[in-house]
């Protein structure tokens, strides 16, 4: 049985990341697809665990080589999906989570329309606000750029399945469990099991009279 692709999106610090990495430490059989980025990389990040982080150079090349399921530019910067990490992952039954902006998740949404979309709200602007202060990972110029276009990705929280309010990080990580242990026993992906377990019923072992 094939896994399940997650998307999860939110806007800049809306703290999808931080609920990713509680979701993978609690879940089994979930992975997590490494997305490319021509951005620099933040104090703390790791290449290879957070992002690859490549020139915009190599990122053209990768294009050139049909190396993205789905690419965007997002607040000046190029991020990609690896397809081939994507299919690996889900063809081993295990599930994968896309952790992807608005844009991407447009993208993943019309090329696989059965994966699973969740998007992550902050509890208000003004928390979303204060997350990107305390965050320190950006000039001023790039803060109010992030902040500005928190406006119209927060709008497309209607084109997702669900929605996770970010307001406390145990509850909504726990919110996002959910989601994806219930997504796992959805009819249409657990019809093999099904068909499995009505294969076993055999008529000819029926309880007759005086058994």
């Amino acid at each position: 049985m094939k896994g399940n692709l997650i998307i999860i999106s939110s806007p800049s610090g809306g703290g999808k990341g931080t609920l990713i990495k509680e979701l993978l430490e609690s879940v089994s059989n979930i992975g997590y697809s490494v997305s490319y980025t021509t951005r620099a990389m933040r104090e703390g990040e790791e290449n290879g665990r957070d992002y690859f982080f490549v020139s915009r150079a190599e990122f053209s090349g990768l294009i050139e080589a049909a190396e993205f399921l789905e690419f965007a530019e997002v607040h000046g910067n190029l991020y990609g999906t690896s397809v081939n990490r994507v299919q690996q992952e889900i063809s081993s039954g295990n599930d994968v989570i896309l952790e992807i902006d608005v844009q991407g998740a447009e993208n993943i949404r019309r090329k696989m329309p059965e994966a699973v979309a969740i998007f992550i709200l902050p509890p208000s602007f003004e928390v979303l606000r204060q997350r990107l202060i305390a965050r320190a990972t950006e000039q001023q110029a790039d803060l109010s750029l992030r902040l500005r276009n928190s406006i119209n990705e927060v709008r497309q929280y209607e084109y997702f399945d669900y929605i996770v309010v970010n307001d406390e990080v145990k509850r909504a990580t726990s919110d996002l469990q959910n989601i994806v242990l219930a997504e796992r026993l959805r009819r249409i992906r657990q019809i093999e099991v099904a068909q499995g377990i009505l294969d076993s019923f055999d008529v000819s072992k029926l309880i007759t009279p005086g058994d």
